[in-house]
């Protein structure tokens, strides 16, 4: 067991930063031009490592712990989710509840370590975040309560594993809803566009990123190094959802779950690159959205009866 859970977080901490890279080259590409080096995210995440860090006097231990918390509860979350041929690591019988309440935790420390700043800048972004996770995670709870149901599983590695596969012909429609439902999810909870632009400066539109601004040296390292890799805990569970490679041997679902992941980023710098980012009174509406390809989903499965 021990092997199993280093191996599978040495696999997240070696490549999520590559999926940055990728995002970062896609975009880079539809503009015209080079771009950053593809491994561009690792030689920050170093230079966060060599920098000392800087606390003001209005802050206190809540904020120097945030970063910390947040990494551990990523690197926790992961241990629920398959990497292709990985099994997931620790299951349990209703273990998706915590993988929401995880989630929650991990925002919920960031949030006050942003208000424990005092400053009226980073507590609007606290704010926002606050606002927008709040919505985005009752639709994350409908699409695991609609794989619940399809997969007959209270284990999420079984929800968006071997079991799944049985249900895409007869709700491979509903698994497209939940897939898209869950893309928008994706989207809002990595602080990607068009609901945030993680490389804007301009203070009226950040939220995310707002967060962090007090942070430097290590903490600005986990905080960063943490988003990469809840990047890529979300969108292993979005590849598990919309690709049923789970009869395929170890290897070949191995290969196809990194093919998946590839395309995963580069269709996120796809989307970035072909839609502006949403005025901030839009992006509910969005959110509202996804609840809605959900429940429709939802309703299918009623109307057919599983």
């Amino acid at each position: 067991m021990g092997i199993q859970i280093l191996l599978h977080l040495t696999v997240m901490l070696v490549l999520a930063p590559l999926l940055f890279g990728i995002i970062g080259k896609t975009k880079a590409l539809f503009a015209g031009r080079w771009g950053a080096p593809l491994f561009q995210p690792y030689y920050d995440i170093i230079k966060f490592f060599k920098k000392g860090n800087v606390y003001s006097t209005t802050t206190t231990w809540i904020f120097q712990v945030a970063p910390l918390v947040y990494l551990a509860t990523i690197l926790v979350s992961s241990l629920l989710i398959p990497f292709g041929g990985l099994k997931a690591p620790v299951y349990f019988w209703g273990d998706f509840i915590l993988f929401i309440y995880i989630s929650g935790l991990s925002r919920y420390f960031i949030i006050i370590g942003a208000l424990d700043t005092g400053s009226s800048f980073e507590g609007m972004g606290a704010s926002r975040e606050a606002t927008f996770s709040c919505l985005a995670e009752i639709v994350l709870a409908l699409d695991f309560i609609i794989l619940a149901i399809l997969s007959k599983q209270l284990i999420l590695s079984e929800m968006v594993g071997g079991t799944i596969l049985s249900s895409w012909p007869l709700f491979g429609p509903v698994l497209l809803l939940v897939g898209l439902s869950y893309f928008l999810v994706l989207l809002v909870e990595s602080a990607r566009i068009p609901i945030d632009d993680p490389t804007t400066h301009l203070e009226l539109t950040m939220i995310h990123e707002v967060m962090f601004l007090d942070h430097s040296g290590w903490d600005l390292a986990c905080v960063s190094y943490a988003s990469m890799m809840k990047f890529f805990v979300l969108g292993s569970l979005f590849v598990n959802i919309l690709i049923p490679f789970h009869n395929l041997s170890a290897i070949l679902q191995t290969v196809v779950f990194g093919v998946g992941m590839i395309g995963l980023a580069i269709i996120v710098g796809i989307v970035e690159s072909c839609i502006a980012r949403l005025r901030l009174n839009r992006i509910p509406e969005l959110i509202i959205g996804a609840f809605v390809l959900a429940l429709v989903g939802l309703l299918i499965i009623l109307i057919k009866g599983v």
